[in-house]
């Protein structure tokens, strides 16, 4: 026997007709806030003062949980048109490449975009047959077209240098190449296609997806804050009759991990300061350690294969959702504030992903899949219980992912015009497809940007991310 939330005595968890507890909201949420996770014990004011506190801090050196990285690239604002360069991006089990021809409008158009798997996706390869295969990929379209530069996207743990090079540091994705760690990319990139007869001498930008992001963001949101159609129309173009300058672009990843980047004037720890030319600084967010975390965050950290790091990404990101849920549902069940006749299957779960989270509670009633099928016909208020908990953490995913980009915003202080907004720029499948977050964030985000004045921002999703900003990047260098 132990003792519930409520100090109720819990015997074997055996569940009768007559024990079914019925739904009760409030009884849910005093269990979320008894073991800490519910979004309503998170003081929004001193999270924002701490993320800022810590990116301050980040910037100078000092010992911080955001690294505050530096990208050495600086955002451009305009883009000539007629400039075609080839774009690359690494970042899972794929490698696509692309020419990206900047038309009359300066509007992004990808042109014989291919796509293969990455090498070291299917074994062991060495790092000259790693860069072989890349080569492989980018030979044909550097035969085809003249182009302004290459912008590589390469969103591994990599060490970006001064010159926009590459130095990578760890692999994932189950990517076998260790041969290639503390090598530069560009410059093996460039002997790969040497040994071609291809002797490319134009600038190699490297940088990450969140970066990438940003960069997208410049040619995916016009700077009024619309949305640029994906498929350009000739003549169509924003207009800017006043001359404003536009606001900043801040770029955002909410998917497996968290992210965000935006342009800092002042970086002492590299003695960069630059209010004409700023320089993306990628915050490395999800590292962000967040205090008075409950219970269950603290037992759930301590199973995880990094614990006691990246507290923030572990309360808001698609690769920890749905474990971190089963871990609390789990607790739930033990202390009878659910209860299903099937708990213990539940119980006895090793892992849950957080797609079999989102496609329980995107259709509830459907009473399928892997968590939907545990209920019976008879057990809608159990069903209801498991969703319930769910939306509260998702809530506070949201308030907290919320919480970063106005630190970022607060940080940056851009300027009041209502037609200059701050342009947040979006990718992720836990933003995009995860039900619920994208309008609590959107929601959170509001409420704090509005609280005291209005403040001009949107926040749209930006697709081919990672292809198109590393387009832009490769015309940041000359």
């Amino acid at each position: 026997m132990h003792t519930t939330w409520n100090n109720e005595p819990v015997n074997d968890i055996i569940v009768t007709e007559e024990k079914m507890r019925k739904f009760k909201a409030e009884e849910l949420s005093d269990f979320a806030r008894y073991y800490g996770f519910h979004y309503d014990r998170i003081n929004l004011h001193a999270m924002v003062k701490e993320l800022m506190i810590e990116m301050e801090r980040g910037l100078a050196g000092k010992s911080s949980s955001l690294p505050m990285i530096p990208s050495y690239i600086t955002p451009v604002t305009q883009i000539a048109p007629g400039k075609t360069v080839l774009a690359l991006d690494a970042g899972g089990t794929n490698l696509r490449t692309s020419l990206v021809h900047f038309n009359e409008n300066s509007e992004a158009v990808a042109q014989g975009t291919r796509k293969t798997s990455m090498p070291g996706a299917n074994g062991r390869v060495s790092a000259d047959q790693f860069y072989d295969k890349i080569a492989d990929a980018v030979f044909p379209l550097l035969n085809e077209t003249k182009v302004e530069g290459i912008g590589f996207t390469f969103s591994y743990h990599t060490e970006i240098t001064p010159e926009a090079e590459g130095i990578p540091l760890a692999l994932g994705k189950e990517i076998d190449a260790p041969e290639i760690f503390g090598k530069p990319i560009g410059a093996s990139l460039r002997s790969a296609l040497a040994r071609r007869g291809c002797i490319y001498d134009g600038p190699i930008v490297m940088l990450n997806d969140t970066t990438a992001t940003l960069l997208s963001g410049f040619i995916s949101i016009s700077p009024d804050g619309e949305a640029v159609p994906q498929q350009p129309v000739s003549g169509v173009k924003s207009a800017n009759d006043y001359g404003a300058v536009p606001g900043p672009v801040i770029g955002f990843i909410l998917g497996t991990g968290i992210n965000a980047a935006y342009p800092e004037t002042k970086i002492p720890k590299i003695g960069f300061d630059s209010s004409g030319s700023p320089q993306i600084i990628v915050c490395e967010t999800g590292s962000f350690t967040i205090h008075n975390r409950g219970q269950l965050d603290m037992e759930y950290d301590s199973t995880t294969i990094n614990p006691g790091v990246c507290f923030l990404e572990k309360a808001t990101s698609g690769a920890y959702l749905g474990p971190l849920a089963l871990h609390i549902l789990k607790q739930a069940i033990r202390d009878e504030v659910v209860q299903f006749r099937r708990s213990d299957e539940l119980l006895a779960m090793k892992h849950l992903e957080t797609r079999i989270i989102n496609e329980f509670i995107t259709a509830p009633l459907a009473i399928k899949g892997p968590l939907g099928s545990l209920f019976g016909k008879d057990e809608g208020d159990a069903a209801a219980a498991v969703q319930y908990i769910i939306s509260i953490i998702t809530e506070r995913a949201a308030l907290i992912s919320a919480a970063t980009l106005v630190a970022i915003i607060e940080h940056m202080s851009p300027g009041y015009e209502p037609y200059s907004p701050v342009r947040i720029a979006v990718e992720g499948s836990t933003y995009i497809l995860y039900k619920g977050m994208r309008r609590s964030l959107e929601a959170w985000l509001h409420i704090m940007l509005t609280e005291n004045k209005p403040r001009p921002y949107v926040i749209l999703p930006v697709e081919q991310a990672s292809l198109f900003g590393a387009a832009v990047a490769a015309l940041t260098k000359e």
